[in-house]
């Protein structure tokens, strides 16, 4: 992102200087657009469910602005000429994309492909968002409490489905979570005073969270409270931990002040890389349990997970 020339257009509302899980275009007083784009290599063995995964994944950042996704593009890699992989997978993936797609609403109105030794799959995505009403991964204020809407440990167990070391008790809800839109989470929010908003993807819940603070903030996360994916703290102890879970974790380490009784293996759960992950709310104490009830009588894992105090960019972690 450091490459990039600062953005000089006074439309851009959301650029690229906070890292932002989209950019905004003003295009009038009561419209503004916002753009992403994300895809990635298969992460399970269903064609169907990678596209409805990749798609949910990639829908999520309109979500996490605040804003109405309306139309998407596909974005495709496949090996032409590959036994292991035929484009009757192909056909499979993007019907999995456009099944979830139309779940939320959204129109696939083309696309681009390329021939790709390694399958990948995702989608460019357009919303509409009010210009007043843009939720960003800043604004956060001491007193706010977070508000997490899904659980937690689709990188650790992904990365042991991959070695076929999961079982279904994993598996099942794992990939449930993943191909569940955030529509339910940002509509129980809309009504709300909502003072930042991230979903948590590749950086896990922790590296999210420290682009909520920047290094204005801190935060306690009370690691009880975390919603966590049944398996995940088995599989962890097992040595199913990806390399980038670990890498955020170590990104971290200046950061993070764990209370003597919460473990290594917990920490990186916590940093734990996600795939479609949920999103992270920081809104005032009084609305957030709310908040949390709202999206749990819609089916959802979401918890009140800790607060937003003074400080400098600093998460304690405690029981």
């Amino acid at each position: 992102m450091s490459a990039l020339p600062p953005v000089t257009d006074a439309a851009v509302l959301v650029g690229t200087s906070t890292a932002d899980d989209a950019a905004v275009y003003k295009v009038s007083e009561e419209l503004a657009l916002i753009q992403t784009l994300d895809f990635f290599t298969p992460i399970v063995d269903s064609p169907f469910e990678f596209g409805e995964i990749s798609a949910a994944n990639s829908i999520s950042d309109v979500y996490a602005m605040g804003g109405r996704p309306v139309v998407a593009m596909n974005i495709v890699g496949f090996p032409r000429n590959n036994p292991g992989a035929p484009l009757s997978a192909l056909g499979e993936i993007l019907k999995g994309g456009a099944s979830k797609a139309a779940e939320a609403g959204v129109s696939v109105v083309g696309g681009h492909s390329i021939d790709d030794n390694e399958p990948k799959y995702g989608m460019a995505v357009t919303g509409f968002v009010h210009p007043d009403k843009i939720w960003r991964n800043v604004g956060a204020v001491p007193s706010d409490a977070l508000v997490l809407t899904k659980a937690i440990g689709t990188g650790i167990i992904s990365t042991a489905m991959r070695a076929q070391k999961a079982g279904q008790d994993a598996v099942g809800p794992a990939i449930a979570s993943m191909t569940r839109l955030n529509k339910d989470a940002a509509e129980a929010a809309a009504t709300l005073d909502v003072h930042a908003c991230t979903d948590v993807t590749g950086f896990g819940l922790l590296g999210h969270l420290r682009e909520v603070l920047r290094s204005e903030l801190n935060a306690t996360v009370h690691v009880d409270a975390v919603p966590i994916l049944p398996g995940t703290h088995a599989l962890a102890e097992a040595g199913f931990v990806p390399g980038g879970s670990k890498r955020n974790l170590a990104s971290l380490s200046d950061l993070v002040s764990a209370h003597t009784g919460v473990s290594t293996v917990e920490q990186e759960i916590l940093c734990d890389a996600q795939t479609s992950g949920g999103l992270l709310f920081a809104l005032p104490a009084t609305q957030a349990e709310q908040l949390a009830q709202s999206c749990i009588n819609k089916g959802l894992q979401a918890s009140v997970i800790g607060e937003v105090s003074a400080g400098d960019g600093t998460i304690r972690l405690q029981r």
